[in-house]
Order: C-alpha cells, then sequence, then structure tokens
C-alpha cells in the first residue's frame, strides 16, 4: 500500500474518548460494568433460548441471534476502548485495526438486517397467522439467518478491502475510540471519494432495505391490528412488537445519523458520543427491552430456576 514513498504504518494510535487522566479510570469502572451486564444479559438470552422448548420459535431463534450480534461487536469494540483508559500509549496494530473494522461492518450489518427479519416475521405472525406455521418454518429461518450473514459478509468484504488500498503517510492517530470509516478516511493521504461513494451506497442499500421492510411489515401490522374487535386481542398484537419498535428506533436512529452523511460533515467529538452509544450501550439495552415485558422470558426463566434449584412452587414451575 504505498504511495510514492509512502510506506502504511504498523500501528495505529486511538485518541480514545477522552485525554483527561482524571476520567480514564472512572470511565473505565463505568464501561467494564456495561461490557459486563452486556455479556451476562446477552449470553444468558442465548443460552435460555437454547435451553427451553417452549421457546423455540421463529421469533426466538431472530431473537438468539440478535444477541449473539449485540454480545460479538460489542466484543470487537469494548476490551479495547477499555484498554485505552489504561494504557499511556493507545495503539491497535494495523493488522488489529483492519479486523476490527472488518468484524464491526460485518456484525453491525447483521444486526440492521436481523432487525428487519423480525419485523417480517411479526408480520406473518400477526397478519396470517394460520399460515405461519407453514411459512416460517425453522429451516426458512435458518435460512434466512444464513443469508442475511452472507449479505453482511460481502458488505464488509467491499468496505474493508476499500480500506486496504488507502495510504497513511501524514498520521497514524486516528481520533476515535476504535477503528471507523470516518475517521481513517480523515487521517488518508490518498482519495477517499470511491469509499465514501461506497459507503453511502451499501449504506443507503442496507439501511433502506431494512427500514422499508420494516415500515411495510408494519403497516399490514396495524392495519390487521385495527380490525381486531377485543381490547385484549389488540394488547396482544402490540405487545409482540413494542420490543421490537424499540430496537429499531435506537439502531436505525443511530446509525442514520452516523453515516449516511458525507464525510465532510462529521464532527467527531459529537460523532464518538453517538457510537459510543450504538457500539456499548444498545448491546446492554437491547436484552433487556426484549426481557423486561416478555411474559414468555420471564416464564422460561422462572422453568429454568425451577428445574436447577429443585423448587416445586407452581410460581416457578408454571
Amino acid at each position: 500500500m504505498a504511495l510514492g514513498n509512502c510506506t502504511t504504518p504498523t500501528t495505529f494510535i486511538l485518541s480514545g474518548l477522552t485525554d483527561n487522566p482524571r476520567l480514564q479510570m472512572p470511565l473505565f469502572m463505568v464501561f467494564l460494568v456495561i461490557y459486563t451486564t452486556t455479556l451476562l444479559t446477552n449470553l444468558g438470552l442465548i443460552a435460555l433460548i437454547s435451553v427451553d422448548l417452549h421457546l423455540q420459535t421463529p421469533m426466538y431463534i431472530f431473537l438468539q441471534n440478535l444477541s449473539f450480534t449485540d454480545a460479538a461487536y460489542s466484543t470487537v469494540i469494548t476490551p479495547k476502548m477499555l484498554a485505552t483508559f489504561l494504557e499511556e500509549r493507545k495503539t491497535i496494530s494495523y493488522v488489529g485495526c483492519i479486523l476490527q473494522y472488518f468484524s464491526f461492518v460485518l456484525l453491525t450489518t447483521s444486526e440492521c438486517l436481523l432487525l428487519a427479519v423480525m419485523a417480517y416475521d411479526r408480520y406473518v405472525a400477526i397478519c396470517k397467522p394460520l399460515l405461519y406455521p407453514s411459512i416460517m418454518t425453522k429451516a426458512v429461518c435458518w435460512r434466512l439467518v444464513k443469508g442475511l450473514y452472507f449479505l453482511a459478509f460481502l458488505n464488509s468484504l467491499v468496505h474493508t478491502s476499500g480500506l486496504l488500498k488507502l495510504s497513511f503517510c501524514s498520521s497514524n492517530v486516528v481520533n476515535h475510540f476504535f477503528c471507523d470509516n470516518s475517521p481513517l478516511f480523515q487521517i488518508s493521504s490518498s482519495s477517499t471519494t470511491l469509499n465514501e461513494l461506497l459507503v453511502i451506497i451499501f449504506g443507503s442499500l442496507f439501511v433502506m432495505s431494512s427500514i422499508i421492510t420494516i415500515l411495510i411489515s408494519y403497516v399490514f401490522i396495524i392495519l390487521t391490528v385495527v380490525r381486531i374487535r377485543s381490547k385484549d386481542g389488540k394488547y396482544k398484537a402490540f405487545s409482540t412488537c413494542t420490543s421490537h419498535l424499540m430496537a429499531v428506533s435506537l439502531f436505525h436512529g443511530t446509525v442514520i445519523f452516523m453515516y449516511l452523511r458525507s464525510v465532510k460533515l462529521f464532527s467527531l467529538d459529537t460523532d464518538k458520543i453517538a457510537s459510543l452509544f450504538y457500539t456499548v450501550v444498545i448491546p446492554m439495552l437491547n436484552p433487556l427491552i426484549y426481557s423486561w415485558r416478555n411474559k414468555e422470558v420471564k416464564d422460561a426463566l422462572r422453568r429454568l430456576t425451577a428445574t436447577s434449584f429443585g423448587f416445586t412452587d407452581p410460581w416457578f414451575v408454571q
């Protein structure tokens, strides 16, 4: 990757969230707690869905994969960010930076597409309940999951290939807490026009296709629910969608703010906060959102507790 006498740096220096020494340890402790909570809740939800037969349904297969992507892309970002709070020289190798970027794009694209698939699942469940078991079989669910991971892999490969063609002669200081495209574009000594174009085209393609799928699904869901006469029926139908809508709003709202803009409009200090929200905070919130008001998950947790500790109280075994 040479440009004239330019040689690609072997390491990048991450500026991190802040250079204030008084904030390093408090921030380390806060984000360590958040990361630990993220892993425990997401891995716990994955395990619960795996062992409880009542949760072996399409909706929970997709939720299990959502928890996997949340735990994975938080792990791609947070441990290195935690290290920057403790290290005096906050470096990441060139290869490590490229791998972090590739993994991050792969997992965030997977989550983007997964939210759309989950919306389609709710559409079929509410609008075509009699056909739901024959349409959303386990085989179909896993084909959808494998398909979205494959598309995410291709998207990540395109962006990472573009990143590998850039040269970094003038600076190796990345003004961020991880290797994201915008701070890397800003220190590139070669043209990033094609890279920016790829971000806009592919970002728009995946984000907008996901949003359109979600919007169409919910238009049909709302039209179906308003025709339900009983209040209990309406409440039950909408209650299965509220958690998903909250997750969609958090994820897509932040992603649109972050990426569907020209790099010239980026303010890295502002974007650090936005990036922090969807790389660290959202992965912690998602399992809590999906579990907080979900009766099936709560019942499954009670059954697991009863089995593990030998409780016979009806409240636990129901």
